[in-house]
């Protein structure tokens, strides 16, 4: 069981719908997009990205609970989201050190919590990668920086959001098969250590257990049985006492949806998603043709259409966070 203040949890409400479900849109992207833009032929500017944050926000946030954003390109989109869609911001520097071993994590040096709080964040999220067989010392030093984080975060009266990303430091290809055999392995420890008082998270943000293009049934080649799925799901929300929501790692709309639904199926208690690719990537395409009406129409159509038909699933899949915390 959780305990949080009483800003805290007002400050959880604005990001929840009324339910306590998190039904949030994430743009928080900065490489990524970058890599985006860059794959469909343009050279990606500071401006382009600010721009579309701010069309996915004005057009999006009015079907979301919340929207996450960093500060670095995203304050315009969140002065643009609707009057009750809460916000995150990002506190992490986009990517890591791929010379350094340890995918060490950084934050936005010109920012502080207490700066993110005075731009209206509801909360603070923050990247984490992380392999629970690394070499002790990096792990060690991951463990003191979130720590020196869930304090900050508490300080202020700002939920701490952790965005938690697996990986195998032996393992190049996280989507290969070889690293669907340790994921849940890899997910399920992670979640257990952070879960742990010392490091003050409120909202764990979370993979799936498994690589759902090698369950039975949904993809082609096979790495568990629908059965192990789903055991690892059950075991995956029992690993934790804290609200966890489900990112859709960029898989297909269709697919992250099916996935949420074979949670729930597996007895998984999780309290929503913040979801980002798999609602807005393809407005991209047009944004780049420097058509904002045919993006905006995009978003407007498809867009929509996706975040309500996630919308939908959440509130039938998902459990209230309410269950899950107690006021002091």
């Amino acid at each position: 069981m959780l305990t949080l203040t009483k800003g805290k949890k007002a400050a959880m409400d604005r990001l929840s719908t009324k339910d306590g479900l998190i039904e949030a849109l994430a743009i928080d992207q900065r490489g990524a997009l970058k890599k985006m833009i860059k794959a469909l032929g343009e050279e990606p500017t500071g401006e382009h990205i600010e721009a579309f944050k701010k069309l996915v926000s004005e057009e999006l946030t009015p079907y979301a609970s919340s929207i996450l954003l960093d500060p670095e390109y995203g304050l315009p989109a969140a002065n643009a989201r609707h009057q009750e869609a809460g916000l995150l911001l990002a506190y992490e520097k986009t990517g890591y050190d791929a010379t350094t071993p340890g995918r060490l994590p950084d934050l936005l040096e010109d920012w502080s919590v207490l700066r993110l709080k005075e731009k209206g964040a509801d909360a603070i999220k923050f990247l984490l990668y992380y392999d629970v067989d690394e070499d002790a010392h990096i792990n060690h030093l991951k463990h003191v920086f979130v720590e020196r984080l869930g304090s900050e975060c508490a300080a202020e009266d700002l939920p701490f959001y952790l965005e938690l990303v697996s990986y195998d430091a032996t393992i190049e290809d996280a989507a290969s098969a070889d690293y669907a055999k340790v994921k849940p392995h890899k997910v399920i420890e992670m979640m257990k250590e952070f879960s742990k008082p010392q490091y003050k998270v409120d909202v764990l943000k979370v993979e799936v257990p498994v690589n759902m293009n090698f369950v039975e049934g949904f993809g082609e080649e096979v790495v568990y049985s629908k059965a192990e799925a789903a055991a690892f799901f059950k075991e995956q929300s029992d690993a934790t006492d804290l609200p966890f929501i489900f990112l859709s790692a960029g898989v297909s709309t269709q697919l992250f949806q099916d996935t949420l639904v074979f949670a729930k199926e597996s007895g998984s208690t999780f309290n929503g998603v913040l979801c980002g690719r798999a609602t807005w990537k393809n407005g991209v395409a047009p944004f780049i043709q420097q058509d904002e009406t045919a993006t905006r129409e995009w978003l407007r159509t498809e867009g929509k259409a996706n975040i309500e038909s996630l919308n939908e699933v959440v509130a039938k899949t998902a459990s209230s966070w309410h269950d899950k915390v107690t006021v002091i």
